[in-house]
């Protein structure tokens, strides 16, 4: 994906079982602003907040959080404070009347296409293994030039997906 494809409309990939997880414009753009494209950016990151298409397996990321208060930012490194985000959380779900869920994680990596560190990695299977949830979640890394995305199910493997 060029650049100009990253900062342009939605991004939709296609999801592991079926159906497709697409990323709203307003969504990405929000993330497009933390692109760790010079020296002196820190990782970003936060959660994904959305919505499963009722009689479809689409999801789409309609929101997120952003770096918060007590969050903890270097070059290479985004550690989440838990509080906070999950007040953003638990707003959402309450305003939408139960339609706006918690989808995910998200954060940036200094490198045109982001491949997951170890620490990356390790994170996600212990989310996988010790959260509590039903329905899939998802971890999108943002490259300087493409993102990329991995769909996770409770006590299973992580999956990458494909950009459609």
């Amino acid at each position: 994906m060029t650049r100009e494809e990253f900062s342009g409309d939605r991004l939709t990939f296609a999801r592991v079982s079926a159906g497709c997880l697409q990323i709203s414009p307003s969504a990405l753009a929000v993330m497009r602003l933390y692109v760790q494209d010079a020296s002196e950016k820190a990782e970003a990151g936060g959660i994904l907040l959305g919505r499963h298409i009722l009689g479809t397996n689409d999801i789409i990321v309609d929101g997120l959080t952003t770096p918060m208060p007590g969050d903890r930012r270097s070059r290479f490194q985004f550690f989440r404070a838990r509080r906070r985000h999950q007040e953003v959380i638990d707003r959402a779900w309450q305003e939408s009347s139960g339609t706006c869920t918690y989808l995910g994680e998200w954060h940036t990596h200094p490198e045109l296409c982001p491949i997951p560190s170890r620490i990356d990695r390790l994170h996600w299977q212990q989310k996988l293994f010790r959260d509590q949830f039903d329905e899939p979640i998802f971890f999108i890394i943002i490259g300087i030039s493409k993102v990329c995305v991995w769909e996770g199910y409770r006590n299973r493997r992580l999956m990458p997906l494909q950009l459609l």
